[in-house]
Protein backbone atom coordinates (compact mmCIF):
# COMPACT_ATOMS: atom_id res chain seq x y z
CA UNK A 1 0.00 0.00 0.00
CA UNK A 2 1.14 3.83 -0.66
CA UNK A 3 2.12 5.94 2.19
CA UNK A 4 -0.18 7.51 3.28
CA UNK A 5 0.79 10.93 2.19
CA UNK A 6 -0.29 13.01 -1.10
CA UNK A 7 1.68 12.81 -3.92
CA UNK A 8 0.64 15.42 -6.29
CA UNK A 9 -0.08 14.58 -9.39
CA UNK A 10 -0.23 16.77 -12.51
CA UNK A 11 -2.55 16.60 -15.43
CA UNK A 12 -2.31 19.55 -18.08
CA UNK A 13 -3.46 23.06 -17.24
CA UNK A 14 -5.11 25.03 -20.22
CA UNK A 15 -2.85 27.19 -21.41
CA UNK A 16 -4.82 29.62 -23.77
CA UNK A 17 -6.06 33.31 -22.28
CA UNK A 18 -9.87 32.13 -23.69
CA UNK A 19 -11.45 28.88 -22.15
CA UNK A 20 -12.10 27.48 -25.45
CA UNK A 21 -10.13 24.43 -24.46
CA UNK A 22 -11.74 24.21 -21.37
CA UNK A 23 -14.83 24.53 -22.07
CA UNK A 24 -17.02 27.82 -22.48
CA UNK A 25 -18.13 30.34 -20.06
CA UNK A 26 -21.55 29.51 -21.27
CA UNK A 27 -21.58 26.35 -20.11
CA UNK A 28 -21.67 24.90 -23.81
CA UNK A 29 -19.47 21.63 -23.71
CA UNK A 30 -16.48 21.53 -25.63
CA UNK A 31 -15.42 18.61 -28.40
CA UNK A 32 -14.09 15.92 -26.97
CA UNK A 33 -13.06 12.69 -27.70
CA UNK A 34 -14.82 9.95 -25.23
CA UNK A 35 -11.45 8.28 -24.84
CA UNK A 36 -10.14 11.66 -23.79
CA UNK A 37 -13.02 12.64 -20.88
CA UNK A 38 -12.32 11.86 -17.02
CA UNK A 39 -13.17 8.30 -15.72
CA UNK A 40 -13.65 7.59 -12.34
CA UNK A 41 -13.91 4.03 -10.98
CA UNK A 42 -15.24 3.90 -7.59
CA UNK A 43 -16.08 2.01 -4.53
CA UNK A 44 -15.36 -0.98 -6.59
CA UNK A 45 -11.69 -0.83 -7.42
CA UNK A 46 -11.18 -2.96 -11.10
CA UNK A 47 -9.77 -5.89 -9.97
CA UNK A 48 -9.23 -9.91 -10.22
CA UNK A 49 -11.80 -11.27 -8.26
CA UNK A 50 -9.93 -14.22 -7.07
CA UNK A 51 -6.21 -12.40 -6.25
CA UNK A 52 -7.64 -9.35 -5.97
CA UNK A 53 -4.94 -7.84 -8.19
CA UNK A 54 -5.60 -4.15 -9.99
CA UNK A 55 -6.35 -3.88 -13.11
CA UNK A 56 -3.75 -1.15 -14.25
CA UNK A 57 -5.03 -1.14 -17.88
CA UNK A 58 -8.94 0.43 -16.45
CA UNK A 59 -7.06 2.36 -13.58
CA UNK A 60 -4.67 4.11 -16.29
CA UNK A 61 -7.36 4.26 -18.88
CA UNK A 62 -6.36 7.77 -20.15
CA UNK A 63 -4.74 10.17 -18.47
CA UNK A 64 -8.07 11.84 -16.45
CA UNK A 65 -8.68 8.20 -14.79
CA UNK A 66 -8.37 7.55 -11.36
CA UNK A 67 -9.99 5.37 -8.93
CA UNK A 68 -11.82 6.21 -5.71
CA UNK A 69 -12.25 4.45 -2.42
CA UNK A 70 -11.30 3.48 0.97
CA UNK A 71 -8.52 2.19 2.06
CA UNK A 72 -9.93 -1.71 3.01
CA UNK A 73 -7.27 -3.02 5.07
CA UNK A 74 -7.02 -0.03 7.39
CA UNK A 75 -10.74 0.19 7.50
CA UNK A 76 -11.00 -4.37 7.94
CA UNK A 77 -8.30 -4.06 10.88
CA UNK A 78 -10.00 -1.37 12.69
CA UNK A 79 -13.45 -3.61 12.61
CA UNK A 80 -11.83 -6.43 13.95
CA UNK A 81 -9.74 -4.64 16.54
CA UNK A 82 -13.22 -3.28 17.59
CA UNK A 83 -15.02 -6.32 17.90
CA UNK A 84 -12.04 -7.81 19.34
CA UNK A 85 -11.55 -5.11 22.25
CA UNK A 86 -15.35 -6.00 22.95
CA UNK A 87 -15.03 -9.48 23.38
CA UNK A 88 -12.28 -8.41 26.06
CA UNK A 89 -14.71 -6.64 28.20
CA UNK A 90 -17.68 -8.56 27.86
CA UNK A 91 -15.80 -12.30 27.31
CA UNK A 92 -18.26 -13.23 30.39
CA UNK A 93 -21.38 -12.17 29.92
CA UNK A 94 -21.01 -13.44 26.35
CA UNK A 95 -20.47 -16.89 26.81
CA UNK A 96 -24.62 -17.88 26.54
CA UNK A 97 -24.55 -21.02 26.93
CA UNK A 98 -21.72 -21.71 29.40
CA UNK A 99 -19.78 -23.67 27.12
CA UNK A 100 -16.41 -21.82 27.04
CA UNK A 101 -17.07 -20.82 22.90
CA UNK A 102 -17.51 -17.23 22.25
CA UNK A 103 -19.05 -17.99 18.86
CA UNK A 104 -19.33 -15.89 16.27
CA UNK A 105 -21.71 -16.01 13.08
CA UNK A 106 -20.40 -14.13 9.67
CA UNK A 107 -22.27 -12.15 6.81
CA UNK A 108 -19.53 -12.40 3.42
CA UNK A 109 -20.83 -9.80 1.06
CA UNK A 110 -19.36 -10.79 -2.01
CA UNK A 111 -16.45 -13.33 -2.22
CA UNK A 112 -15.13 -11.88 -5.33
CA UNK A 113 -15.39 -8.44 -3.82
CA UNK A 114 -11.71 -7.12 -2.52
CA UNK A 115 -13.65 -5.24 -0.36
CA UNK A 116 -15.27 -8.24 1.34
CA UNK A 117 -12.25 -10.52 1.05
CA UNK A 118 -10.33 -7.80 3.17
CA UNK A 119 -13.03 -7.76 5.85
CA UNK A 120 -13.39 -11.34 6.40
CA UNK A 121 -9.38 -11.49 6.29
CA UNK A 122 -9.43 -8.75 8.86
CA UNK A 123 -12.21 -9.85 11.44
CA UNK A 124 -10.93 -13.59 10.93
CA UNK A 125 -7.10 -12.28 11.46
CA UNK A 126 -8.18 -10.09 14.72
CA UNK A 127 -9.94 -12.56 16.68
CA UNK A 128 -7.55 -15.60 15.96
CA UNK A 129 -9.82 -17.39 13.63
CA UNK A 130 -7.41 -17.31 10.51
CA UNK A 131 -5.72 -19.95 8.70
CA UNK A 132 -3.08 -18.85 6.20
CA UNK A 133 -2.58 -20.41 2.97
CA UNK A 134 0.05 -19.11 0.00
CA UNK A 135 0.88 -16.68 2.49
CA UNK A 136 -2.81 -14.52 2.73
CA UNK A 137 -5.50 -15.44 5.29
CA UNK A 138 -8.17 -17.80 3.60
CA UNK A 139 -11.44 -16.12 3.17
CA UNK A 140 -13.75 -19.03 2.27
CA UNK A 141 -16.81 -19.34 3.67
CA UNK A 142 -17.51 -21.67 6.37
CA UNK A 143 -20.80 -23.80 6.08
CA UNK A 144 -20.90 -25.14 9.32
CA UNK A 145 -18.09 -25.17 12.28
CA UNK A 146 -19.82 -26.41 15.25
CA UNK A 147 -16.57 -28.75 16.49
CA UNK A 148 -14.02 -26.54 15.35
CA UNK A 149 -12.44 -28.54 12.65
CA UNK A 150 -13.56 -26.34 9.68
CA UNK A 151 -10.67 -26.27 6.50
CA UNK A 152 -11.05 -22.60 6.46
CA UNK A 153 -10.10 -21.49 10.27
CA UNK A 154 -9.23 -22.71 13.20
CA UNK A 155 -10.25 -21.36 16.96
CA UNK A 156 -8.97 -18.25 18.44
CA UNK A 157 -8.79 -17.59 21.94
CA UNK A 158 -9.64 -14.87 24.62
CA UNK A 159 -8.23 -13.96 27.73
CA UNK A 160 -10.87 -12.36 30.20
CA UNK A 161 -10.17 -12.03 34.23
CA UNK A 162 -8.22 -15.02 34.30
CA UNK A 163 -10.38 -17.32 32.51
CA UNK A 164 -9.61 -18.09 28.78
CA UNK A 165 -12.53 -18.49 25.95
CA UNK A 166 -12.00 -20.12 22.71
CA UNK A 167 -13.16 -17.70 20.21
CA UNK A 168 -15.23 -19.67 17.08
CA UNK A 169 -16.63 -18.72 13.53
CA UNK A 170 -19.84 -20.93 13.57
CA UNK A 171 -20.56 -20.57 10.18
CA UNK A 172 -20.05 -18.11 7.26
CA UNK A 173 -21.73 -17.31 3.87
CA UNK A 174 -21.94 -15.40 1.25
CA UNK A 175 -25.13 -13.65 1.29
CA UNK A 176 -26.57 -13.61 -2.78
CA UNK A 177 -30.07 -13.36 -3.63
CA UNK A 178 -31.83 -15.98 -5.74
CA UNK A 179 -31.34 -13.48 -9.14
CA UNK A 180 -27.16 -13.37 -8.22
CA UNK A 181 -27.32 -9.99 -6.36
CA UNK A 182 -24.15 -10.05 -3.55
CA UNK A 183 -24.55 -8.07 -0.20
CA UNK A 184 -27.86 -8.96 -0.11
CA UNK A 185 -30.05 -8.25 3.02
CA UNK A 186 -32.89 -10.37 2.36
CA UNK A 187 -30.57 -13.71 2.18
CA UNK A 188 -28.59 -12.40 5.54
CA UNK A 189 -32.42 -12.45 7.05
CA UNK A 190 -32.74 -16.43 5.59
CA UNK A 191 -29.53 -17.34 7.21
CA UNK A 192 -29.59 -16.02 10.77
CA UNK A 193 -33.19 -17.66 10.72
CA UNK A 194 -31.66 -21.00 9.41
CA UNK A 195 -28.52 -21.17 11.95
CA UNK A 196 -30.77 -19.73 14.94
CA UNK A 197 -33.04 -22.83 13.78
CA UNK A 198 -29.58 -25.23 13.74
CA UNK A 199 -27.50 -23.65 16.41
CA UNK A 200 -29.23 -20.75 18.38
CA UNK A 201 -27.52 -20.76 21.88
CA UNK A 202 -24.60 -21.49 20.62
CA UNK A 203 -24.23 -18.22 18.56
CA UNK A 204 -22.60 -15.02 20.82
CA UNK A 205 -22.47 -12.90 18.28
CA UNK A 206 -23.21 -11.40 14.92
CA UNK A 207 -20.39 -9.98 12.45
CA UNK A 208 -21.22 -9.02 9.19
CA UNK A 209 -18.96 -7.39 6.08
CA UNK A 210 -21.19 -4.38 5.65
CA UNK A 211 -24.52 -3.01 8.11
CA UNK A 212 -27.13 -3.69 5.47
CA UNK A 213 -26.75 -7.33 6.07
CA UNK A 214 -25.90 -6.57 9.98
CA UNK A 215 -29.15 -4.84 10.02
CA UNK A 216 -31.46 -7.56 8.43
CA UNK A 217 -29.76 -10.02 11.09
CA UNK A 218 -30.16 -7.52 13.72
CA UNK A 219 -33.92 -6.53 13.45
CA UNK A 220 -34.66 -10.63 12.59
CA UNK A 221 -33.05 -12.38 16.06
CA UNK A 222 -30.70 -10.05 17.39
CA UNK A 223 -32.22 -7.18 18.89
CA UNK A 224 -34.78 -9.47 21.11
CA UNK A 225 -32.12 -11.84 22.30
CA UNK A 226 -29.44 -8.86 23.14
CA UNK A 227 -26.81 -10.77 20.71
CA UNK A 228 -24.14 -7.69 20.10
CA UNK A 229 -23.89 -7.25 16.40
CA UNK A 230 -20.90 -5.82 14.15
CA UNK A 231 -21.27 -4.20 10.69
CA UNK A 232 -19.63 -2.07 8.41
CA UNK A 233 -20.44 1.51 6.34
CA UNK A 234 -22.22 3.58 9.49
CA UNK A 235 -25.39 3.13 7.74
CA UNK A 236 -28.04 5.77 9.85
CA UNK A 237 -29.76 3.29 10.93
CA UNK A 238 -27.41 1.37 12.49
CA UNK A 239 -25.85 3.93 13.80
CA UNK A 240 -29.12 5.05 15.25
CA UNK A 241 -29.50 1.48 16.75
CA UNK A 242 -26.50 1.57 18.71
CA UNK A 243 -28.06 2.64 21.98
CA UNK A 244 -30.65 -0.32 20.85
CA UNK A 245 -27.73 -3.35 21.34
CA UNK A 246 -26.30 -2.61 17.42
CA UNK A 247 -22.81 -2.29 19.28
CA UNK A 248 -20.15 -1.44 16.37
CA UNK A 249 -19.77 -0.54 12.83
CA UNK A 250 -16.77 1.36 10.50
CA UNK A 251 -17.66 4.53 8.50
CA UNK A 252 -16.15 4.65 5.06
CA UNK A 253 -16.07 8.38 5.52
CA UNK A 254 -18.74 8.42 2.48
CA UNK A 255 -18.83 11.95 3.14
CA UNK A 256 -14.78 12.45 2.09
CA UNK A 257 -15.52 9.42 -0.52
CA UNK A 258 -18.52 10.96 -2.49
CA UNK A 259 -16.58 14.67 -2.53
CA UNK A 260 -13.47 12.66 -3.90
CA UNK A 261 -15.61 10.78 -6.67
CA UNK A 262 -17.10 14.00 -8.24
CA UNK A 263 -14.16 16.21 -7.62
CA UNK A 264 -11.65 14.49 -9.53
CA UNK A 265 -13.94 14.10 -12.51
CA UNK A 266 -14.37 18.25 -12.02
CA UNK A 267 -10.80 18.43 -11.70
CA UNK A 268 -10.49 16.88 -15.32
CA UNK A 269 -13.00 18.54 -16.71
CA UNK A 270 -11.84 21.94 -16.07
CA UNK A 271 -8.64 20.76 -16.67
CA UNK A 272 -6.07 21.78 -13.43
CA UNK A 273 -3.80 20.14 -11.22
CA UNK A 274 -6.04 16.34 -10.12
CA UNK A 275 -4.97 17.27 -6.37
CA UNK A 276 -7.32 21.02 -6.33
CA UNK A 277 -9.66 20.71 -4.01
CA UNK A 278 -8.52 17.79 -2.37
CA UNK A 279 -4.73 18.49 -1.05
CA UNK A 280 -4.45 21.83 -1.90
CA UNK A 281 -7.10 24.98 -1.65
CA UNK A 282 -9.76 25.45 -4.85
CA UNK A 283 -10.90 28.70 -5.29
CA UNK A 284 -13.82 28.43 -3.24
CA UNK A 285 -11.80 27.09 -0.27
CA UNK A 286 -12.29 23.41 -0.75
CA UNK A 287 -9.64 21.23 0.50
CA UNK A 288 -9.31 17.88 2.69
CA UNK A 289 -6.97 16.96 5.70
CA UNK A 290 -4.53 14.95 5.14
CA UNK A 291 -5.94 12.42 7.78
CA UNK A 292 -8.62 11.98 5.57
CA UNK A 293 -7.51 10.38 2.68
CA UNK A 294 -4.19 9.75 0.94
CA UNK A 295 -2.89 9.00 -2.42
CA UNK A 296 -1.91 5.74 -4.28
CA UNK A 297 0.52 6.65 -6.83
CA UNK A 298 1.16 3.09 -8.70
CA UNK A 299 -2.79 2.39 -8.65
CA UNK A 300 -3.85 6.23 -9.33
CA UNK A 301 -5.97 5.93 -6.38
CA UNK A 302 -7.28 8.18 -3.87
CA UNK A 303 -8.60 6.36 -0.58
CA UNK A 304 -10.63 7.61 1.84
CA UNK A 305 -9.75 6.79 5.61
CA UNK A 306 -11.95 4.91 8.03
CA UNK A 307 -13.23 5.71 11.89
CA UNK A 308 -14.38 3.01 13.90
CA UNK A 309 -17.94 3.91 15.44
CA UNK A 310 -19.22 2.82 18.81
CA UNK A 311 -21.77 3.88 21.52
CA UNK A 312 -18.82 6.42 22.52
CA UNK A 313 -18.63 8.67 19.41
CA UNK A 314 -21.78 7.16 17.66
CA UNK A 315 -23.77 10.50 17.65
CA UNK A 316 -20.64 12.02 15.59
CA UNK A 317 -22.29 9.64 13.04
CA UNK A 318 -25.96 10.28 12.89
CA UNK A 319 -26.47 11.71 9.73
CA UNK A 320 -24.57 10.15 7.41
CA UNK A 321 -25.73 11.90 4.31
CA UNK A 322 -24.35 15.28 5.66
CA UNK A 323 -21.32 17.10 3.91
CA UNK A 324 -18.15 17.31 4.98
CA UNK A 325 -18.35 20.92 5.98
CA UNK A 326 -14.55 21.47 4.87
CA UNK A 327 -15.48 20.72 0.95
CA UNK A 328 -18.85 22.06 0.73
CA UNK A 329 -17.99 25.58 -0.41
CA UNK A 330 -20.24 26.39 -3.76
CA UNK A 331 -18.15 26.84 -7.01
CA UNK A 332 -18.83 29.84 -9.19
CA UNK A 333 -20.43 28.54 -12.46
CA UNK A 334 -18.53 30.99 -14.41
CA UNK A 335 -14.98 29.60 -13.63
CA UNK A 336 -16.58 26.17 -13.05
CA UNK A 337 -19.09 25.97 -15.86
CA UNK A 338 -21.68 23.20 -15.78
CA UNK A 339 -20.89 19.93 -17.53
CA UNK A 340 -22.93 16.84 -18.03
CA UNK A 341 -21.96 13.39 -15.81
CA UNK A 342 -22.71 9.83 -16.28
CA UNK A 343 -22.65 7.96 -13.08
CA UNK A 344 -24.23 4.31 -11.66
CA UNK A 345 -24.46 2.48 -8.37
CA UNK A 346 -23.64 -0.91 -8.97
CA UNK A 347 -27.42 -1.93 -6.90
CA UNK A 348 -30.14 0.00 -6.29
CA UNK A 349 -30.84 -1.75 -3.62
CA UNK A 350 -27.56 -1.72 -1.01
CA UNK A 351 -28.37 0.53 1.90
CA UNK A 352 -24.68 2.32 1.66
CA UNK A 353 -24.99 3.15 -2.01
CA UNK A 354 -28.25 4.10 -2.16
CA UNK A 355 -29.46 5.10 1.19
CA UNK A 356 -25.70 7.17 2.35
CA UNK A 357 -23.38 7.29 -0.73
CA UNK A 358 -26.11 8.56 -3.38
CA UNK A 359 -27.52 11.23 -1.46
CA UNK A 360 -24.00 12.82 -0.86
CA UNK A 361 -23.61 12.66 -4.29
CA UNK A 362 -26.43 14.34 -5.11
CA UNK A 363 -25.72 16.86 -2.92
CA UNK A 364 -22.02 17.27 -4.10
CA UNK A 365 -23.08 17.33 -7.81
CA UNK A 366 -24.39 20.53 -6.68
CA UNK A 367 -21.85 22.16 -5.42
CA UNK A 368 -19.21 21.23 -7.88
CA UNK A 369 -21.86 22.15 -11.11
CA UNK A 370 -22.12 18.89 -12.26
CA UNK A 371 -25.28 18.02 -13.82
CA UNK A 372 -25.30 14.30 -13.24
CA UNK A 373 -27.61 11.60 -14.50
CA UNK A 374 -27.71 8.71 -12.27
CA UNK A 375 -28.86 5.34 -12.88
CA UNK A 376 -29.21 2.13 -10.43
CA UNK A 377 -27.86 -1.71 -11.36
CA UNK A 378 -29.67 -4.40 -10.02
CA UNK A 379 -26.76 -5.27 -8.53
CA UNK A 380 -26.02 -8.66 -10.59
CA UNK A 381 -26.04 -8.37 -14.26
CA UNK A 382 -23.60 -5.15 -15.65
CA UNK A 383 -25.72 -4.39 -18.80
CA UNK A 384 -28.16 -3.06 -16.43
CA UNK A 385 -25.95 -0.46 -16.02
CA UNK A 386 -24.11 -0.62 -19.82
CA UNK A 387 -27.55 -0.43 -21.74
CA UNK A 388 -28.07 2.91 -20.12
CA UNK A 389 -24.42 4.32 -21.43
CA UNK A 390 -24.47 6.17 -24.55
CA UNK A 391 -20.89 8.46 -23.71
CA UNK A 392 -21.34 11.42 -26.23
CA UNK A 393 -23.91 12.35 -24.08
CA UNK A 394 -21.77 12.70 -21.57
CA UNK A 395 -18.65 14.97 -20.23
CA UNK A 396 -17.38 12.55 -17.75
CA UNK A 397 -17.92 9.31 -16.59
CA UNK A 398 -18.32 7.96 -12.83
CA UNK A 399 -18.78 3.99 -12.68
CA UNK A 400 -19.46 1.48 -9.93
CA UNK A 401 -19.73 -1.65 -11.19
CA UNK A 402 -21.39 -4.73 -10.64
CA UNK A 403 -18.52 -7.06 -10.91
CA UNK A 404 -14.89 -5.64 -10.23
CA UNK A 405 -13.41 -7.67 -12.93
CA UNK A 406 -15.70 -6.00 -16.16
CA UNK A 407 -13.86 -2.61 -16.34
CA UNK A 408 -13.20 -3.74 -20.10
CA UNK A 409 -17.17 -3.75 -20.79
CA UNK A 410 -17.23 0.01 -19.75
CA UNK A 411 -14.00 0.30 -21.69
CA UNK A 412 -15.03 -0.97 -24.87
CA UNK A 413 -17.99 1.23 -24.67
CA UNK A 414 -15.69 4.05 -24.71
CA UNK A 415 -13.62 3.56 -27.35
CA UNK A 416 -16.13 2.34 -29.91
CA UNK A 417 -15.89 4.77 -32.97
Amino acid sequence: MAKRKLLAVFLSICMTVSFAGCGSMDGESPKVENVEKPVVWFNRQPSDPETGAIDYEAVKFNEKTYYVGTDMHQGADLQGRMIFEYINEHGENLDRNGDGVIGYVLAIGDTGHNYSIARTRGIRSALGTSKVNNGEVVADPVVLNLGGAALAVKDGSANVNGKTYKIRELASREMISKDGATWDAGAAKDAILEWVADFGDSIDLIVSNNDGMAMAMFDTWGYKNHIPTFGYDANGDCVAAMLDGFCGSISQRADVQAYLTLRVIRNGLDNVDVNTGIGIPDDAGNVLEETDFYYGESERAFYALNEAVTKDNYKEFLDPKKTYAKVSHQLSKETHPTRKVFLNIYNGKDDFMSQTYLPLLQQYAYILNLDVTFVSGNGHDEASVTQELMPNAYDAFAFNMVKTDNADEYIYILSDK
